[in-house]
């Protein structure tokens, strides 16, 4: 009999090859599935997750077209205008004299003529500032500027003034990348990289925006966390006290722990290691860090310090931290970084989708 059942199965080969095209049909869906890669990008304000973004844009879509740079210009004109405003009224706190009465006077009339920028750097703007630039009280001021709340593209931008102040100027892509806007809701990016799409999702950092976070959370192949490691000395936006360090400390631990996130590849991007560098030259992470015993101004020690303070905080065995030291403001650093966790990210769709690699 059972010969006969044997004989009878054999014999059907319309069943088999039913059997095999509903196989390949799961095959596909599964490979499908591996090709949509989520990727949500975390992280404090001011932690450089929108320059990420936009350097995705640049390395997988083509760069910015000139009518995009372009669109920037209003957003790099307030940026260097508030940086200066910044600086004046900083000065006055800080009862630092702008040393050259000329320059207080320009500083006045900055503050108080509500018609002197209407959008636009004009030729006298630029004068102005690269007089007020140059005032020893300004630059006192700009040295201290872990008291107060000033862009880390302060001085780029007021630098490149009379560039920026050209009847014909269009925003190169550094200018694009340094330029600082408050991100609120909710923006995607998608881009493909042999053969796979990526989805990288950004959203605002403020605290006042994190509620909005969770509507992100699902579906979510890597989780990309940004913290800025220049920002050890500074304070937070959102009340002028809290250490931003910290904060990245703190909601790091958060979310690396969160019920949503205890089987997701974090990868751990401590960026604007430029500034980081120039900054350990004259300031100890030891002002956020009391415990830390490295040698001041070794950048290579105090980023293994730093690094270890998150690491530690991964309390799931089911998935690792991966650290990279990005500088978001390089293309070449975020090409190479990227490339790098990319294999991760894919290893980890696969595994998702039922795949082996």
């Amino acid at each position: 009999m059972g010969n006969c059942l044997s004989e009878r199965i054999e014999a059907d080969p319309a069943e088999r090859e039913r059997d095999e095209r509903i196989k390949g049909v799961l095959a596909k869906d599964r490979e499908n599935l591996s090709r949509l890669v989520k990727l949500l990008l975390l992280g404090a304000g001011e932690s450089g997750k929108s320059t990420i973004a936009k350097q995705m844009k640049i390395i997988h879509l083509d760069g910015f077209t000139d009518e995009e740079r372009s669109s920037y210009k209003s957003v790099i004109f307030s940026n260097t205008f508030n940086s200066m405003k910044t600086l004046i009224e900083a000065a006055a706190q800080l009862e630092i004299n702008i040393k050259l009465k000329k320059n207080r006077a320009i500083a006045k009339k900055i503050l108080d003529d509500e018609s002197y920028f209407e959008g636009e750097l004009t030729k006298q703007i630029a004068e102005d500032f690269k007089e007020l630039w140059a005032d020893a009280g300004i630059q006192k001021t700009y040295h201290r500027q872990n008291e107060f709340q000033l862009t880390d593209s302060a001085a780029y931008y007021i630098e490149a003034v009379d560039r920026l102040a050209a009847s014909d100027y269009i925003p190169t892509v550094d200018d694009v990348l340094r330029s600082r806007a408050k991100t609120t809701g909710i923006i995607e990016t998608e881009f493909t990289v042999q053969g796979t799409t990526f989805k990288m999702v950004d959203v605002g950092g403020q605290r006042s925006e994190r509620k909005k976070w969770m509507h992100c959370f699902t579906d979510v192949t890597a989780l990309i966390f940004c913290i800025a490691l220049s920002e050890y000395d500074l304070k937070l936006y959102e009340d002028n006290e809290t250490n931003r360090m910290h904060e990245s400390l703190k909601l790091f631990r958060e979310i690396c722990n969160s019920k949503w996130f205890i089987e997701t590849s974090t990868i751990l991007f401590l960026n604007k290691s430029d500034l980081f560098r120039e900054k350990l030259a004259s300031v100890s992470i030891k002002v956020a860090f009391p415990e830390y015993s490295g040698p001041d101004g070794d950048f290579d020690a105090a980023v293994k310090f730093i690094t270890e303070q998150f690491v530690k905080l991964n309390e799931s065995n089911r998935k690792q931290v991966y650290p990279h030291v990005t500088c978001a403001t390089d293309t070449n650093n975020v090409r190479v970084v990227f490339a790098a966790v990319k294999d991760i990210i894919l290893n980890t769709a696969l595994r998702r989708s039922g795949l082996t690699v």
